[in-house]
């Protein structure tokens, strides 16, 4: 069981990247998934997190209107489309789970203590 994140890279603001989080050993469909992102000397942050059902989405409020999260089932892999990027959107990003939860937790999604399966993390860094 793991899941492979990847996609991150160098930017300058303004442009985009897209996240792939990729899922092995199990299949996505019954797994919410949440992007997490930690800059040095900081706690690691909640980004994004979608539900396995319904598809509900949530963001930090940071990056609304800039981030999208979406799934494809039949590729067991979740993006993270970031555009307009700033410098402050610099860190290692993570995917991450929480085994036997389908749905994320609308009030505590942005919880990585909640998650217990987690990616290795990509660079994603920002040029102002």
């Amino acid at each position: 069981v793991q899941l492979q994140a990847s996609g991150g890279g160098l930017v300058h603001a303004g442009g985009s990247l897209r996240l792939s989080c990729r899922a092995s050993g199990f299949p996505l469909d019954y797994y919410m998934i949440g992007w997490f992102r930690q800059a040095p000397g900081s706690e690691r942050e909640g980004v994004s997190c979608i539900s396995s059902s319904d598809g509900g989405t949530y963001y930090t409020n940071s990056v609304k209107g800039r981030f999208t999260i979406s799934r494809d089932n039949a590729e067991n892999t979740v993006y993270l489309q970031m555009n307009s990027l700033k410098p402050e959107d610099t860190a290692v990003y993570y995917c991450a789970t929480e085994r036997g939860v389908p749905e994320c937790r609308s009030d505590k999604y942005y919880q990585p203590a909640l998650y217990d399966i987690w990616g290795q993390g990509t660079q994603v860094t920002v040029s102002s």
